[in-house]
């Protein structure tokens, strides 16, 4: 066990990619972590801390509550599981008090040992009024969370939704040494990754699959966020992926038919308190954070927060590596018991190559069809086909300002502003089978492999948006029914200004066994071939490729006004209705420098669900039938006749428009909650999309003159696809100290209508159709391993087939199991904790008409310091 935990103890310096080589100075902040980290320890022998869980009487976490032992400064606050902790307390007798708005004091007597860890869980009890007297309860899972105010827009326990919804917890992500967003999703079913981030300009983050449709995370606090990379989690506080069409209280251009990903950010909180922790590993990780919360003044009426963090890491491949700053100052302001402010700030700069991805050509026959045919040419997993100096940088901004104002005992206001942006500067680039050229080279495989072109672009654009919302959020009966109600506006802006290069061809990429043969053709095509790589991969290289071009700038814009409204009405405290309806007019101004392109259209939304609980707060039966929409803009179709010569003898335009593509879902399962120890979901949807737009291409030749040939292009909107699977998803706490999440999804989809090339086949957007993920640790609480812990888990993806057509042929990439495992040791104000990702080194791939290899076995330690 000693030499499978010490041997990964090795770190490759930043601007290298040899593996397994000490980097010296990174080793030092270990050690020096570890050393102040023992040395504080025997300071804090003859301290003890308070800890416990805070709940309300309807079993849900009570958040934001303060906890002072009086005349002291040592202090806390409930995080959003209703969890605190108070650490370093010296040995004695203390009046624990408990204080948060809307409840009454309540005063605790308790005494701490030297040494001891004292567990005080209290429930309290509420009323429209206030919050009454406590009493003890037992603990809850650290990895659920039941109530949310971001997924219906309004305060909403789980149990009571129609809809699906998981949640990623930050103490989640910190147990996994979680330090890209990528991997904390990992712990979603039905989630599973298609691309990487790429970085370019308006579309660079990373794709996911999400109930077999593309979906990229595009929301911060239920608010538009734009990002050309892969978001940091340091800011994070959980992570909500809601499923199926949520076009009701959402809208359209940020979200897919399968769902929507949303990150909750930290908010400040009326104490002290904080942590600085640094995270190191193989292939040269190094990773600073802080997160730092002080109020101000002493009626503690503003409190501020910082959270920070500075990474750099380079790539298991021979280039590759990834770089980035990100800071996030947050404050809130209570004015009074009725009037409140949160204003949220992020900034991010990362700069790093994007992800080689091999890109198959998409109109000739595939010439391989699995991993395995192309590995028989010599594919190598481990070249990257780029180089360090032709990276893309990829900052982003981010603001957000809410007020929230009581109204009074039955409605508040809820008014937020955000402003948010994202840019592409530098270079990005990918590998593509099959073209014009490639095929002349090798209509027959006559190279006895496979050539890529390479193309690449010099990326410089800017995506910028603003959105405002105004919500009233009430909770009142008529009658003896109970009424939950939000009702709002919505305007959202994005523009995006593109001065970006065209893409140009960069050498040529030759998988194969014929080197010979390959360097022959190249030869006859004036291109002298020493290796298989014939382009260049630097910055002044590809500055000379580009020297001739002549970009073309364009802005575009669009803008959508919206308001809905949404009621989950109680008809008994069992049963309760939600009904909901969006309408929006969406404006599309196109290219600024035209008008041709302008349109409007107007889309209405409308969302149902049931729920029944047959056993009050613990068991729901529940129904949905919920809408999604998308916009689409207006197609030309086109004919042009050419003769034997090329020369143009007819061409035709005509424009066309088209009405908004529809998501429609039905979905029903089971929700449980036994007393937060066990939170079970259980679900099986249907989702259909009618009216899908798609354009055919065609070439003719004329009977009388097979010399005289016509292309035609032909927009049409009768494509329909389905999608059908079931969900599970668990998280337990079933003995003290053991913490589990686990999930499982299986999805059938099709394209039963539209372009002849994917009609009966699944979409290839659709990812693996079986997926798993699991996740279980156990932390001992007394004796010689007090404190002590083991994390072990990890994900299973069946067969995905990421490029499948008709006439070209089918890839599948095989199906994969990724095991990861943890060790982890708190003691007292420090954290250690030490990570083995894909325990087995599985060679596994990603991807989306694409290959992309993911990472091998890797290596992480953490040390954190808490205060």
């Amino acid at each position: 066990m000693l030499r499978g935990i010490v041997l990964p103890l090795t770190f490759v310096p930043e601007n290298c990619n040899t593996h397994n080589k000490m980097n010296a100075n990174t080793l030092k902040k270990l050690f020096f972590c570890l050393t102040l980290c023992t040395s504080l320890t025997f300071w804090a022998q003859d301290r003890g801390r308070i800890n416990g869980t805070i709940i309300l009487n309807d079993n849900t976490p009570a958040e934001n509550i303060s906890v002072v032992l009086k005349g002291t400064n040592y202090t806390a606050v409930s995080n959003t599981q209703g969890f605190y902790e108070i650490r370093g307390v010296k040995a004695g007798s203390y009046t624990l008090l408990l204080t948060s708005v809307g409840i009454t004091p309540v005063e605790e007597s308790i005494t701490i040992s030297a040494g001891e860890t004292f567990t005080k869980n209290v429930t309290l009890s509420i009323s429209h009024e206030e919050l009454n007297e406590v009493i003890i309860n037992g603990n809850g899972n650290k990895f659920a969370r039941t109530k949310s105010d971001i997924v219906a827009k309004m305060p909403l326990k789980d149990i009571e939704n129609p809809q699906v919804y998981n949640t990623v917890t930050a103490e989640l992500m910190n147990e996994q040494l979680v330090t890209n967003l990528d991997d904390a999703l990992k712990n979603v079913p039905g989630l599973d990754r298609l691309w990487e981030s790429t970085g370019r300009g308006s579309d660079g983050a990373g794709y996911f699959t999400l109930r077999a449709f593309d979906v990229q995370p595009t929301m911060v606090n239920g608010l538009p966020s734009l990002s050309n990379g892969s978001a940091d989690p340091q800011n994070t506080e959980r992570i909500d992926v809601i499923k199926g069409p949520s076009g009701t209280l959402f809208g359209s251009s940020l979200i897919s038919y399968g769902g929507l990903i949303n990150i909750t950010t930290k908010k400040p909180y009326d104490t002290f308190g904080g942590n600085i922790s640094y995270t190191g590993g193989t292939y040269g990780l190094n990773r600073y954070m802080v997160d730092i919360n002080t109020p101000l003044g002493t009626e503690k009426k503003v409190a501020v927060r910082l959270n920070a963090a500075y990474h750099t890491e380079n790539s298991y491949q021979d280039a590759g590596f990834r770089k980035s700053l990100f800071v996030a100052p947050s404050l809130t302001y209570k004015v009074n018991d009725r009037l409140n402010f949160f204003v949220n700030t992020e900034f991010y700069n990362n700069r790093g190559t994007n992800t080689g991805m091999l890109f198959f050509d998409r109109s000739t026959p595939l010439h391989v069809n699995n991993i395995n045919d192309l590995k028989d040419f010599g594919y190598d997993r481990n070249r990257s086909y780029t180089s360090n100096d032709l990276y893309i940088d990829t900052p982003t901004f981010n603001l957000q300002a809410q007020m929230n104002y009581k109204i009074n005992e039955h409605w508040k206001s809820q008014t937020v502003v955000s402003r948010t942006s994202a840019k592409s500067e530098g270079f990005y680039s990918y590998l593509y089978e099959g073209t014009s050229t490639a095929e002349a080279l090798l209509p027959d495989n006559n190279l006895e492999g496979l050539l890529f072109a390479r193309y690449m672009s010099k990326q410089n654009s800017e995506t910028y948006g603003v959105d405002a919302q105004q919500n009233f959020i009430g909770d009142f009966n008529i009658g003896s029914l109970r009424n939950r109600m939000v009702v709002g506006v919505d305007y959202f802006n994005r523009n995006v200004v593109n001065n970006s290069s065209g893409y140009y061809g960069n050498g040529y990429v030759y998988i194969g066994n014929n080197f010979d043969k390959f360097a022959g053709v190249m030869n006859a095509f004036g291109v002298t071939a020493t290796s298989d790589d014939t382009g260049v991969l630097s910055q002044a290289g590809m500055n000379a490729i580009l020297s001739g071009d002549q970009a073309t700038p364009s802005k575009t814009k669009e803008e959508i006004f919206s308001a809905y409204g949404s009621d989950v009405i109680n008809f008994l405290p069992q049963l309760s209705a939600m009904i909901s309806l969006r309408v929006d007019r969406f404006s599309n101004k196109g290219n600024l420098s035209t008008s041709s392109d302008d349109y409007n259209q107007t889309a209405y939304s409308p969302k149902f669900g049931l729920v029944y609980q047959p056993v009050l707060d613990v068991v729901s039966i529940f129904a949905n039938y919920m809408d999604g929409f998308s916009n689409v803009a207006p197609g030309t179709d086109t004919s042009t006749t050419t003769d034997g010569t090329g020369a143009v003898i007819a061409s035709t335009n005509t424009s066309r428009t088209f009405k908004p593509e529809h998501a429609k879902q039905f979905e029903g399962g089971v929700k449980v909650n036994l007393n937060n120890k066990l939170t079970a979901t259980l679900s099986y949807y249907d989702i259909t999309v009618d009216d899908m737009v798609y354009s055919i291409t065609s070439v003719t030749n004329n009977p009388a003159d097979p010399t005289i040939t016509t292309l035609s292009t032909l927009n049409l909107q009768d494509g329909k696809q389905t999608s059908k699977g079931f969900e599970a998803f668990i998280t337990a706490n079933p003995v003290e100290g053991l913490n589990l999440i686990a999930g499982y999804s299986y999805n059938d989809s099709k394209l039963v209508a539209g372009d002849s090339d994917f009609k009966g086949n699944r979409p290839e957007s659709a990812g693996p159709q079986n997926l798993a993920n699991l996740w279980a640790s156990y932390r001992f609480g007394n004796g010689l391993l007090n404190g002590f812990g083991l994390g072990f888990g990890g994900n299973y993806g069946s067969e995905s087939k990421i490029y499948n057509r008709n006439v070209a042929g089918t890839f599948a990439l095989p199906e994969y199991t990724v095991l990861n495992a943890s060790v982890f040791y708190d003691v007292k104000d420090f954290t250690i904790t030490l990570k083995l990702d894909n325990l087995t080194n599985e060679e596994y791939y990603k991807g989306w008409s694409t290959i992309s290899p993911q990472k091998p076995r890797s290596f992480s330690a953490n040390v954190t310091y808490k205060f």
